[in-house]
């Protein structure tokens, strides 16, 4: 047994010893965007101070724990908070949360996010589903040893955002009556936001807005095999693209904004895939 796949079994082991609940979904709520907690009809709650070794989120907006409960009749697992990069944790233990979801026996995984647009089309409040990523600006989870007990050492990412699941975000959006974009998604390292000219480079390769998450994540529950979607809320422009400087404050304002929708959002989603 690997030291990673040691460490994680002990914080499944102290996990199971609180709570017997078996998720089906699970589900990476982003910067501002806890309101869908309150949609959860809540079994179990565990803060990740409570688990051994675990990295605690130390970002305003994150609440930092897991809740187990219902969304309907679907039994989710939901992280409310998120660690990242940027916050001095090491890769492997960014992504730990996520492998941890997949322990506990996930089949699908639902990560969401605050970003920047770069799409010029966009405006901040709209809600974006997640085509592709690009993840080349930060190191690879998989870096290091492979963990043989979670997934192979090269791992096909030809699709790493569900074809399937997509379909049923684009369904949950129409039933919602909710307008959802569409595009790439590009992770950065933070903390600092990007440069005018940084954001230029990365329109020219594709992405259509930024952030400093859920790329990593999703390369992990792949490897794992789970089936990963995204969602990103629009919470502001990028750099250049609006004359307004940038602000965590503007980030959480929006999410505020939009949290009604988003919710509705996620419900639908979570109701369609769980069916």
């Amino acid at each position: 047994m690997s030291k990673e796949y040691e460490r994680l079994t002990k914080i499944l082991d102290t996990i199971r010893a609180k709570t017997s609940f078996a998720p089906k979904i699970g589900i990476v709520l982003g910067s501002g965007l806890g309101e869908f907690a309150s949609r959860i009809n809540v079994a179990a709650e565990i803060p990740y101070r409570d688990l051994p070794g675990f990295p605690v989120s130390t970002v305003t907006g994150h609440a930092g724990r897991f809740e187990f409960g219902t969304c309907g009749n679907v039994p989710v697992v939901l992280m409310n908070g998120r660690v990242h990069y940027y916050e001095g944790y090491p890769m492997e233990d960014v992504v730990l949360p996520i492998r941890i979801m997949g322990l506990l026996g996930i089949e699908s995984l639902l990560l969401t996010n605050a970003s920047g647009g770069i799409n010029t089309s966009f405006c901040a409040g709209d809600l974006m589903l997640i085509q592709d990523h690009i993840s080349s600006f930060v190191p690879s989870p998989l870096r290091g040893e492979n963990v043989e007990e979670l997934g192979t050492r090269f791992p096909d990412m030809s699709h790493i955002y569900d074809p399937g699941l997509k379909d049923i975000a684009r369904q949950a959006a129409i039933s919602a009556g909710i307008s959802l974009k569409e595009g790439i998604y590009v992770q950065t390292s933070g903390p600092q936001y990007e440069t005018p000219t940084e954001i230029r480079m990365l329109r020219m390769l594709g992405a259509d807005v930024v952030g400093m998450s859920t790329a990593c994540e999703a390369v992990a529950a792949v490897h794992m095999g789970v089936k990963v979607a995204g969602i990103s809320c629009v919470t502001n422009m990028a750099a250049g693209v609006s004359a307004n400087p940038l602000s965590h404050k503007e980030v959480s304002e929006t999410a505020a904004r939009v949290a009604l929708q988003f919710a509705e959002l996620v419900e639908a989603f979570i109701q369609k895939a769980g069916a």
